[in-house]
């Protein structure tokens, strides 16, 4: 019989730690709280990023300028950044990347660990050395968890509009609040 986790408990499996939590690591208003500084406290040489509702709202299709500002003065800093996406078409996330002038992993299956595995094998990196930033509890947290990478968490770029996503987001305070609630400036 398979004993049975407790949220907190995590094994190694492998070079993979999983850690069967959804409590983020930290949560943040926004990514441009993500600074260079606070990556290296942690040891972070890749950062994996969501896209919608984390850099930009879905509807918003080509990066702005704060945006851009904000990936330069991380990679200034040698960390090297990545979209990680569940999206199934790939054309809004080509072009966001590819006006930032950076890679991504599409179709990532969020929170399955293969996509985190591509994009770390891509920057020839590991675990211990990755963050994920995102906005949602039961991909990017759950998934960074699962993988073993530092779960960075932030309130949804543009908010939470949809009856839906003011729904799903109330139900994601408990773990903010587990991880220290919401870091404000």
């Amino acid at each position: 019989m398979k004993k049975m986790l407790h949220y907190s408990q995590s094994y190694e499996k492998g070079n993979w730690c999983m850690r069967i939590s959804l409590v983020p690591d930290g949560v943040y208003e926004s990514y441009q709280q993500i600074t260079p500084e606070l990556l290296q406290s942690r040891g972070i040489r890749l950062l994996l990023s969501d896209l919608d509702y984390t850099l930009a709202p879905k509807s918003v299709s080509r990066p702005d300028q704060a945006v851009r500002d904000w990936l330069c003065r991380i990679q200034a800093a040698g960390i090297r950044v990545m979209i990680l996406s569940n999206n199934r078409s790939p054309r809004r996330v080509e072009q966001f990347c590819r006006d930032l002038g950076i890679t991504y992993v599409g179709h990532a299956k969020k929170p399955q660990t293969a996509g985190f595995r591509r994009a770390m094998d891509q920057a020839g990196t590991d675990p211990a050395h990755t963050a994920m930033l995102g906005d949602k509890l039961l991909t990017d947290m759950l998934g960074a968890n699962l993988s073993g990478v530092t779960a960075l968490m932030v309130e949804p770029a543009g908010g939470a509009r949809t009856p839906w996503q003011k729904v799903l987001h109330a139900l994601q305070a408990p773990w903010k609040h587990l991880a220290g609630g919401v870091h404000r400036i």
